[in-house]
């Protein structure tokens, strides 16, 4: 996982680019780079700006340095092209089974992404924080690397219990509705705000509007969420319970009550 910085740039929030775990990862860094590190992981089709500047500031201002990023398949981060589309005919019988699936990638390989960007940055043991799908990933990056790891923050993600109740039917339906085949932005950033209110967003409809756009404008990469997808649909279904039981790490859950997904 011995990485390359092929891009340079200041400690502000610059974009940078690192080759981890085979892949090169799009990273931004806030804080000083010799402070105490924490690592956000965003959920399925997130982009590192999903993350908010002002949030990153301010962890930093705090004395930490802050490093937000793409996963593998969206952003600026390696598209996956080579993988095609996920084979859900042949994928969907694996679901709660936790064997081996025919997927394009799994979360353990998105998590060891994560992981490969820690060490391609000598960054010993860091914060690991994750959100959805991201907190999925931090959590395998805690089980498989614990020696990685400072504390762990999960927000709203599973802890991989096939058993637990399956979300809203609204909020299903429009997550699994294929993106329009435009590119036009304002018909994208529409489909996404629509997405935006069915997960329960409480910001208004110009704020959600001007996320979507930053989204669409910065790298509108339907595919990789589609990847992304499958690996969380499997993933999400093998239970972690009985790992993450064995976590040392100081540990922190954040759930809603009335998480629609």
């Amino acid at each position: 996982m011995v990485g390359l910085v092929l891009c340079f740039g200041n400690n502000k929030g610059q974009t940078k680019y690192i080759k981890a775990n085979d892949m090169t990862i799009a990273y931004e860094s806030f804080g000083h780079t010799d402070a105490e590190t924490i690592l956000l992981i965003h959920g399925t089709g997130s982009q590192l700006i999903d993350w908010p500047v002002e949030f990153c500031q301010a962890l930093a201002d705090r004395g930490y340095r802050v490093i937000r990023f793409d996963n593998r398949d969206v952003g600026l981060s390696t598209k996956l092209d080579s993988l095609a589309a996920p084979d859900w005919a042949a994928i969907i019988p694996f679901i709660k089974k936790c064997e081996p699936a025919p997927l394009p990638y799994t979360l353990v390989d998105m998590a060891e992404d994560a992981t490969g960007l820690l060490e391609a940055l000598n960054i010993e043991k860091a914060h690991i924080v994750g959100e959805s799908m991201g907190g999925s990933i931090a959590q395998l990056l805690t089980i498989n690397h614990p020696e990685k790891v400072l504390t762990l923050t999960s927000i709203m993600a599973s802890s991989g219990n096939p058993n637990l109740p399956q979300g809203d039917e609204k909020v299903i339906k429009a997550m699994r509705k294929p993106a329009p085949n435009t590119k036009d932005p304002e018909i994208l950033a529409a489909y996404l705000v629509h997405i935006y209110k069915a997960l329960g967003s409480l910001d208004d409809e110009a704020t959600l509007k001007k996320s979507a756009l930053a989204h669409i404008n910065r790298s509108w990469y339907p595919e990789g969420t589609t990847r992304q997808v499958a690996a969380v649909l499997i993933g999400d279904n093998c239970d972690r319970r009985a790992a993450l039981a064995k976590i040392q790490v100081p540990t922190m859950v954040i759930h809603g009550d009335a998480d629609p997904w």
